[in-house]
């Protein structure tokens, strides 16, 4: 059997007239962290949004597993319970405590036990840090301790994959440390990941295979030390200078 989680192939995306993807193929691999850099409006949101159903495409194909996600018998709602998605807004339930946002989608969609799924969730919380703060409401918690709520909900579902979106971009720069240290920690245990990033250093030292992407096309795809050492194409050196 294959080892691929996640296989997009030419796959084109359009808002009204405008091309957003271009014929991007991409496979991702278990245990494997694929990062996307590229300047904003590139296309890496637009991709990761296309990988878990919120938009549908235009070309191509999508796979989980080796499941087409285009056969119309399949149900987006069970596709998205095997990709645990982080954007960059936190969206915690600002009405429920941090350990009853994390342990919600377990009993709600999962159907688990509820003391089952509030002792994993303290072992999670516990694991960043957060232990102490399980009963607090998000509003009382800094951005970069909701970002990692909201990642630690997303492994609380036991998904396959995960998809992150620029998930340090709406914090203080004194709190992207903890993020992506986080983040660190889940690649070294050999999380699954497609992750959209501006942090180079973070993308360099964490991901088996980085993507360029330049206005919707895949322009290069490699191993960090080809990417950001030997990049081959003009626009993958004129953005490394720009981002340098």
């Amino acid at each position: 059997m294959s080892d691929a989680v996640l296989k997009m192939t030419s796959v084109v995306k359009r808002f009204d007239h405008h091309e957003v993807l271009r014929d991007v193929s991409l496979t991702l691999h278990r245990h494997e962290v694929v990062c996307l850099i590229g300047a904003s409006g590139s296309g890496k949101s637009t991709l990761l949004r296309c990988a878990n159903l919120l938009e549908t495409i235009n070309g191509g194909d999508i796979e989980l597993f080796g499941q087409s996600l285009l056969d119309p018998r399949i149900d987006p709602d069970l596709v998205r319970r095997h990709m645990g998605t982080v954007f960059q807004s936190f969206n915690l339930f600002p009405h429920l405590s941090v350990l009853d946002n994390v342990a919600l989608g377990p009993v709600r969609a999962l159907k688990r036990p509820l003391n089952d799924v509030r002792e994993e969730a303290m072992a999670l919380l516990a694991r960043i840090g957060l232990q102490d703060r399980a009963g607090e409401f998000p509003d009382r918690l800094s951005g970069g301790q909701q970002q990692r709520v909201a990642i630690v909900r997303s492994l609380a579902m036991r998904p396959s994959l995960l998809l992150l979106d620029e998930v340090t971009s709406a914090l203080d720069p004194t709190l992207v440390g903890e993020v992506l240290d986080l983040l660190s920690d889940l690649a070294k245990s050999g999380t699954t990941m497609l992750i959209a990033t501006h942090e180079m250093n973070f993308a360099r030292e964490v991901a088996h295979q980085v993507v360029f992407l330049d206005q919707g096309v895949l322009v290069e795809q490699g191993s960090p030390e080809e990417i950001f050492d030997h990049p081959q194409h003009d626009a993958t050196r004129a953005f490394l200078g720009r981002v340098r």
